[in-house]
């Protein structure tokens, strides 16, 4: 369906080609870059030239039928620049531990699943996601491959294993040991070596309980001094083994009110860039509305929520700037998912935006679902996002789409950011109209 486009004023940021792209697409249903050094990380990538363009992909993807082999037959291996894996838990005595030891390395893939149309051999050491990893890294060389760690579900061990200096020397060891130099518990010694390039460490959050989990001010300086211990143990492992520069990134929060509890200047100084979290800025745990966008380029002059509560990607991006990160840092999420609210009215304009919700009724369904759900897409020429509601159900949706997402891109390269990451692959529909869309855009394409 056709969407509509709300008559608000286009902010002068975003260039005319821009939205002449993104209207053009709204009436349709979108090589590696070797890191520099953490001490010049990102200043290659001011202006033009390749951006980033980083995809997560899920452990648990494969039990619903999304395997590494999608990422061919999708075309999103064509644009990706880094494959996320997500993710690695970390356990109670403070070690990198599998999440899931079947989907990681023990499930057997049959041919017809598989990166290189062979089925495994019931006596190969790996098996797994890992396997099919480095399937893909072999199809694909150019590609960097990194092991994520924690996020919203296993970040509880983080503010324990930081607090000491012991503590963080032997979680980081234990994930060196384990995903760089492959030495995974129960199998052969380096049975999984070769695989990841690196890691992105995603504690939700320090200095907040995220989901649930211990957190104190001390979170702060020692989240400082845990990044810190990755990058000595990774350069010490570069220099042992003349592997090259390991990677290592930071994904961290896009609310100031987060941000401000880490110390952007000195981490800055380790990572290769920081994947700041510009998504779920509104969604399902507002649950009685007002309906909002998750993820707006900009701020709508409309919005009826408080001041604390509108946030915006380029607030985050000037935000990440004023605390001296340099643009070249910065890589901005995007969600290939959507924000759902239901029991919706249409409201004066008849779209459900920034109206009262039904509690108990919000869900997050993938961007390929919503965009065949019935309703009609609008388009927002403040924010920058489109937006569904359905009148007949009352289902108001807030997510990114092609037209979004080439908007996202050229502003990246407007503002001379490292580039983009994707939460998550298997969101994106079967012929990877996301992902071509964000990685022309990048490209300038």
């Amino acid at each position: 369906m056709p969407a509509i486009r709300r008559t608000t004023v286009r902010r002068a940021a975003v260039s005319a080609a821009a939205a002449a792209c993104a209207l053009a697409l709204l009436g349709a249903a979108p090589a590696s870059a070797t890191a520099a050094s953490p001490a010049h990380a990102g200043d290659d990538h001011r202006g033009g030239g390749q951006k980033q363009l980083t995809g997560y992909f899920t452990q648990w993807g494969i039990y619903s039928g999304f395997f590494e082999k999608n990422l061919i037959t999708s075309g999103d291996i064509n644009h990706l620049t880094e494959l996320d894996y997500a993710f690695s838990d970390i356990s109670s005595d403070g070690q990198c531990s599998s999440a899931d030891s079947w989907a990681d390395y023990q499930r057997p893939f049959a041919a017809n699943e598989s990166v290189n149309g062979q089925a495994d051999q019931p006596d190969q050491a790996l098996k797994g996601n890992l396997n099919q990893l480095r399937e893909l890294k072999a199809a694909y060389p150019k590609l960097k491959i990194v092991m994520s760690i924690g996020g919203w579900a296993w970040s509880g061990q983080f503010s324990q294993l930081a607090s000491t200096a012991a503590g963080r020397q032997k979680f980081v060891s234990s994930c060196v040991d384990q995903y760089l130099k492959g030495d995974i518990p129960g199998l052969p010694a380096g049975a999984a070596a070769g695989i990841f390039d690196g890691f992105a460490v995603d504690w939700e959050y320090p200095g907040e309980p995220g989901n649930g989990n211990p957190y104190g001010p001390q979170d702060t300086p020692d989240y400082t001094a845990l990044m810190t211990e990755f990058r000595h143990q990774l350069s010490a492992l570069s220099r042992q083994t003349g592997a090259g520069h390991y990677l290592l990134t930071a994904n961290t929060s896009a609310n100031p009110d987060f941000a401000a509890k880490l110390e952007l200047r000195k981490v800055a100084k380790v990572v290769d860039w920081f994947n700041v979290m510009t998504f779920d800025y509104h969604g399902a745990w507002e649950n009685t509305g007002p309906t909002d966008f998750s993820s707006a380029l900009f701020q709508d002059p409309n919005d009826p929520n408080p001041t604390n509560k509108q946030f915006t990607v380029d607030q985050a991006v000037k935000y990440y700037e004023s605390q001296g990160v340099r643009a070249g840092q910065i890589g901005l999420a995007v969600p290939y998912y959507a924000h759902e609210w239901t029991g919706v009215t249409p409201g004066p304009n008849g779209d459900g935006l920034f109206q009262p919700a039904k509690a108990g009724l919000a869900t997050t369904p993938n961007y390929n679902q919503v965009v065949t759900a019935p309703g009609q897409t609008y388009w927002d020429a403040a924010a920058d996002e489109p937006y569904k509601y359905d009148p007949a159900s009352g289902t108001f949706s807030s997510y990114d789409d092609p037209a979004s997402l080439r908007i996202k891109g050229q502003y990246i390269r407007q503002q001379g950011l490292r580039g983009t990451f994707v939460w998550s692959l298997d969101g994106d529909t079967a012929d990877g109209s996301l992902t071509a869309a964000l990685g022309e855009s990048l490209n300038g394409h």
